[in-house]
């Protein structure tokens, strides 16, 4: 049996074209692009190529585009970029409950340094409550920080209800989107939602890993928080990761391009393998409901809870026989714990540690989803020999 690889949300195979354009920049076309000589100005190029192609899929302008190192930072740059510039009229900064630790841990410094963070609850679907969000909205509060989709389990946030909500309480108010695991999953239309700030990460969608920008409104103002050589508009100064930007660029454009067939084959593998899951004995979705598309959940992420097994014990079980999966966020690994998302929609406390996410990429088939079923059919009672349930 071929390896099959249902850990996309954590990070993805690199397109062959991708790969190969990242070669050849890293070969050939190596020039630094703050050099004046050709070789910098080949490398400017592929700069200005990538914010093009990104800028596109966003309906915004390429000089709305800053190159970061990845997702994380993105969320950085926004979150702290935006207290240090605004931190005068306001230190009351909103978000949700079911953020990644990328978004809670920028908060939890913020915090440190006087700021109010409020952290919004959301429902058993992980939908956050968009009237208390509004509720919340002062006019001291300067940021309001809502992922797009979440990462652990799938759930669609109404970005667009609430950028309309928070602006129509407090025009001055800015808002971000964590789009990490959005970004080539939903239409993200920033400057009609009126959005100020989207985050993303390349790996994400078959691109680099080390590589990810931030779209930030050209009226938006926030602070940088690197300084240095005054790249990017003094906005993120640094030697420009041209190769990674330039895969990063191509990725997108690719995923965007073939957009509705990516989503409707990712959705046909969710599908089948939430409908075998939903059919066994003591398995519980936490990602919608078996038998057709659930337009709250994204096509790429599935969450099912196993009871009386531990997930970490599910999970190597799968491993041995070639198939990849996880027990929730990948950057999670590093601080291990029961996951705050599942807490927060209200899963029982007996299934808990008995959580498994399935992600989708462009690879994947239907035939792999049959496959995953078969063995996790084969194994859960064998696994449930040895727990108590």
């Amino acid at each position: 049996m071929n390896d099959i690889y249902f850990d996309n949300a954590a990070t993805t195979r690199v397109r062959p074209e991708v790969a190969d354009l990242m070669m050849k920049v890293m070969t050939e076309d190596y020039g630094n692009p703050s050099s004046k000589h050709k070789k910098g100005m080949e490398a400017e190029q592929y700069l200005r190529k990538a914010a093009e192609q990104i800028a596109a899929t966003l309906k915004v302008k390429p000089s709305e585009i800053i190159f970061t190192s990845g997702g994380t930072e993105s969320n950085n740059m926004a979150l702290i970029g935006t207290a240090l510039a605004h931190g005068k009229r306001g230190k009351h900064i909103i978000s949700c409950q079911i953020e990644h630790a990328a978004v809670y841990k920028p908060m939890e410094f913020l915090e440190s340094l006087g700021y109010e963070i409020q952290f919004i609850p959301v429902d058993k679907n992980g939908r956050v409550d968009v009237d208390k969000l509004a509720e919340a909205v002062r006019e001291d509060t300067i940021l309001v920080s809502v992922m797009a989709a979440n990462n652990e389990i799938g759930a669609i946030e109404p970005i667009e209800e609430i950028a309309r909500r928070v602006k129509e309480k407090n025009p001055r108010c800015l808002v971000h989107t964590d789009a990490i695991n959005a970004y080539g999953k939903i239409r993200l239309r920033p400057k009609q939602w009126h959005v100020d700030m989207i985050s993303m990460s390349s790996h994400k969608i078959h691109g680099p890993k080390g590589c990810g920008f931030l779209y930030k409104d050209e009226k938006c103002r926030i602070a940088p928080i690197i300084y240095g050589g005054g790249q990017q508009k003094d906005m993120r100064s640094g030697t420009d990761n041209v190769p990674g930007i330039a895969g990063m660029g191509l990725a997108c454009e690719l995923y965007y391009k073939d957009y509705d067939g990516i989503k409707e084959r990712m959705l046909k593998v969710r599908q089948r393998l939430m409908d075998r899951l939903s059919a066994m004995e003591g398995v519980t979705i936490n990602s919608g409901n078996a038998g057709g598309e659930d337009p709250q959940f994204t096509a790429h992420v599935l969450s099912a809870s196993f009871a009386g097994v531990r997930a970490e014990v599910l999970l190597h079980a799968l491993e041995e026989k070639g198939i990849s999966v996880s027990s929730g966020s990948a950057c999670s690994s590093n601080h291990p714990g029961i996951s705050g998302t599942l807490k927060a929609i209200g899963v029982d406390q007996s299934l808990l540690d008995s959580t498994i996410r399935f992600s989708f990429g462009i690879y994947n088939t239907t035939e792999e989803a049959d496959t995953c079923a078969d063995c996790i059919a084969e194994l859960l009672p064998q696994l449930r020999k040895f727990t108590r349930w």
